[in-house]
């Protein structure tokens, strides 16, 4: 498996580990140093940590569930030991009894394990960036 396949791979399971609830398995898939920007929080979350307690939280006061998640328009860049992924991404999610669902364009970058770790190969997402989807185009 080529390196491009292999960010596509670690990205389609980082996607199925979210619209599974999976919490470890989508955690899993960041670095501890990961960091988030939604445009749907005021500033952004610097540390898988801070996303893993927000998560937490929402879970508790919200009864947050993602009920599904699909990934379209996959686009990768390798830059060395980092890859570029960015996809289109259509959300519905339950929160506070209510269903949501969201239609948006999502960057993660992925950094190749070094050398001499066990994970040696696997590439973790270190930055994940949400937008909105722009009004007014077609839905994919």
């Amino acid at each position: 498996m080529n390196e491009r396949e292999q960010v596509l791979k670690a990205a389609a399971e980082l996607v199925a580990a979210f619209a599974r609830n999976d919490r470890e398995a989508y955690f899993g898939a960041f670095s501890f140093d990961a960091s988030f920007v939604f445009y749907t929080l005021a500033q952004p979350l610097l540390s898988r940590d801070a996303y893993q307690a927000l998560w937490d939280s929402w879970r508790r006061e919200d009864g947050f569930e993602v009920l599904s998640c699909t990934s379209s328009n996959a686009f990768v860049s390798l830059q060395g030991d980092t890859a570029v992924f960015i996809h289109d991404v259509a959300t519905e999610l339950c929160m506070q009894g209510e269903q949501h669902f969201s239609q948006e364009r999502e960057t993660i970058v992925f950094r190749k394990q070094g050398s001499g770790t066990q994970q040696q190969g696997l590439w973790l997402a270190c930055h994940e960036h949400l937008s909105a989807m722009p009004e007014g185009l077609p839905s994919p």
